[in-house]
């Protein structure tokens, strides 16, 4: 690598900031500023850097990406759906970046309909996003969304699908998601907070009108809730949704009456959730009421919905989490979560019958998939596995048998999953508590501690991380790397509790248990520390800041996309997307306790003279979740005060915002550059 190329430094100009009575100064606070020019030109001077250092990986990066995308079946389709007359499919066509969704009317051998051509749609666009197409009842319409930027901030238009026509209606400002009422010429929509981007208000539009127009139908007042709008499956309520991070409120409306006024559901109470599933003359309740932690599923009348007038129909478990449900017109579709791995269960209404559906490893994720119709006894669902490719599967919950629609292709001719291992392990935490671990290598491999090893995890949310396929990740296998996801509290994997051990004021066991597996792993003959690779991104980047001051010595280099590392300065500022809703998960840090604690592990502020590992950084300039300013600051800190010779790049999408560049193969451009960073270090030059 060309060593005497210098890195850009960024001016030092401190800012204090003074809370509680205590000073941080603040030395790039200048940074957070994406119209000063001198920002733009720091971006852009870290970006000339990282492509003059890794100059000689250009081949690599290359071959990388002609590799992956080898693998993907360009000509690819979903499998068919059928919804209210239709069959529904999204394709892609040989050399294009974006799908094309279509569909055929009551046959598959119908003529195609093309609903929207997004290569078309994409086309003069940098970036290009399709979200929300939402049909109206009588197949006439689709409401659909485009994100030009990345910011997730959309402009929603209605197509109507017998002329071809973009009617006049426009809707700016918005989520992509739209929801139909039954008389075919009223949606409801979510708009955002312009400054926070927060999802606070569901309005009314009439088609033909302009939306100087739209009717404001809630407005949430309480900035740490967020709320959304959807149909429900038995298509004759709409419902609009306020959660946040502890609790819930939904609001009703009969899709028969667009102009009438919803009706709250369960009124919010503090720590109370729930979510609704409307079937027959009821509704479904999934709740941690009175306690039940991993949730419990009740009943109640569609006109008595009240938590007074809730019944129960599945107790709350200790050892199993419920997920979610699927109701069908005979059977009730139950996902659970038990010992870390997915469940479904099936049940008939009538109580004749009850069985889980087998499945034999524990290195899978199985999960329901596209389930619009109530008058059916085929349960669709997707499978799984981290050596096996991702499958639709129709499964007859009458006589069980189960039928495979697709299974993702591997192509290029070399993929054998029988060439690969997966297990699971399980380290042992600081504390005692034991963390499952997801591995999978290629079967040749000796245990010596010579393997390179990139451990991933996210730890954030209650969000689970769980075994999956990747194509792309062949391309470390076959050169001799071990993926492991370590399934660290914070996430949900092993039931709810294991989301609150790994929250708020005790965020630092998603820290600890991560360098823990580590440790295992590598006490195991897995890798070492000098083969050691840590990957996260968001608030899985703020995992890898702070295991990078925490214990920089066990790994080799570390990934960290988008990653969250100015935690208190961001939580402070209550003008930043997400903050006041994010209240619930990290503190709230104008109270001095979640201020302390907060400071004691965000990545930016313990950021000290020492080594660190070697340091890939990626963001997005526009950025709505994770502002680019987080790691551009944590780079230009570290640049500064780091004691050690080892590589730091900060990579910035001038283009995109939290999910990267937005073109189907453009991604694997950016999966190339992380891969040839873990190739090059390990020196594996090919």
């Amino acid at each position: 690598m060309p060593e005497q190329l210098k890195a850009p430094v960024a001016a030092v100009r401190p800012h204090q900031l003074e809370k509680h009575g205590d000073v941080r100064i603040d030395n790039y606070y200048w940074l957070n500023d994406r119209e000063n020019p001198e920002v733009i030109d720091y971006l852009n001077r870290e970006n000339d850097y990282y492509r003059e250092m890794t100059k000689a990986e250009e081949p690599l990066r290359a071959a990388l990406f002609e590799e992956m995308k080898s693998r993907i079946k360009e000509d690819d389709e979903s499998v068919p759906y059928f919804y209210n007359g239709y069959w529904y499919i999204t394709r892609y066509e040989t050399g294009k970046n974006y799908p094309i969704h279509s569909r055929k009317k009551e046959s598959l051998d119908a003529p195609e309909e093309i609903l929207f051509n997004c290569n078309e749609m994409a086309e003069g666009h940098s970036f290009f996003q399709l979200g929300g197409v939402s049909i109206s009842p009588d197949n006439r319409f689709a409401s659909f969304g485009t994100d030009l930027k990345g910011r997730r901030i959309y402009t929603i238009r209605i197509k109507d699908l017998q002329t071809g026509e973009i009617l006049p209606d426009t809707i700016s400002n918005a989520a992509p998601n739209c929801v139909w009422a039954n008389d075919n010429k009223t949606l409801f929509f979510t708009r955002q907070d312009r400054k926070t981007l927060r999802s606070d208000t569901i309005f009314r539009h009439s088609l033909g009108t302009p939306e100087s127009q739209d009717v404001v139908v809630f407005h949430e007042t309480d900035d740490t809730f967020h709320v959304s709008v959807h149909k429900e499956k038995s298509r004759e309520y709409i419902v609009v949704h306020s959660s946040s991070t502890m609790t819930t409120e939904s609001r009703i409306l009969k899709s028969d009456d667009p102009q009438g006024k919803f009706r709250v559901f369960q009124q919010r109470e503090r720590g109370l959730e729930y979510s609704i599933s409307h079937y027959g003359d009821s509704f479904y309740v999934l709740t941690n009421k009175d306690g039940a932690t991993n949730f419990k599923l009740m009943k109640t009348p569609q006109n008595a919905t009240s938590k007074e007038n809730w019944t129960e129909l599945i107790g709350h478990r200790e050892e199993v989490l419920l997920e979610g449900i699927d109701i069908f017109r005979d059977y009730l579709v139950i996902e659970e979560r038990s010992q870390g791995l997915n469940k479904i269960q099936i049940r008939r209404w009538d109580g004749q019958e009850s069985y889980y559906l087998p499945f034999d490893i524990e290195t899978y994720t199985a999960y329901t998939t596209t389930n619009v119709d109530f008058d059916t006894e085929i349960l669709r669902y997707g499978y799984q596995s981290m050596a096996t490719p991702s499958s639709v599967i129709d499964f007859n919950m009458r006589t069980k048998e189960k039928t495979v629609l697709k299974e993702q292709q591997v192509l290029g001719g070399k993929f054998d999953k029988s060439n690969y291992i997966e297990e699971r392990r399980w380290a042992t935490a600081q504390d005692g508590t034991k963390i499952p671990i997801s591995l999978v290598y290629g079967k040749a491999l000796v245990k010596d501690g010579k393997n390179p090893l990139l451990q991933y995890a996210y730890g954030s949310y209650g969000a689970s991380m769980d075994p999956y396929f990747s194509s792309t990740r062949l391309s470390l296998l076959d050169r001799g790397f071990i993926y492991a996801i370590a399934h660290i509290r914070g996430g949900e994997d092993l039931g709810r509790q294991w989301y609150e051990s790994g929250k708020l004021l005790q965020k630092k066991n998603t820290f600890t248990d991560f360098i823990d597996v580590s440790k295992f792993l590598i006490a195991e003959g897995y890798t070492s520390a000098a083969h050691l690779y840590a990957e996260g991104g968001s608030a899985g980047g703020l995992l890898m800041g702070a295991v990078a001051n925490m214990a920089p010595e066990l790994y080799n280099g570390i990934i960290a996309q988008v990653p969250f590392v100015d935690v208190v300065t961001t939580m402070l500022d209550e003008d930043i997307p997400l903050t006041t809703g994010e209240y619930d998960e990290w503190g709230n840090p104008n109270e001095k306790e979640f201020y302390d604690y907060m400071k004691s592990y965000s990545p930016y502020d313990n950021v000290t003279a020492k080594s660190y590992p070697n340091l890939y950084v990626s963001t997005g300039l526009h950025d709505s979740q994770v502002q680019y300013w987080e790691p551009a600051k944590w780079v230009a800190k570290l640049r500064n005060v780091k004691t050690d010779d080892n590589l730091l790049f900060l990579d910035t999408n001038m283009e995109a915002g939290h999910g990267g560049a937005s073109g189907r193969f453009e991604a694997l451009k950016e999966l190339a550059r992380e891969f040839s960073f873990l190739l090059t270090l390990e020196k594996i030059g090919k």
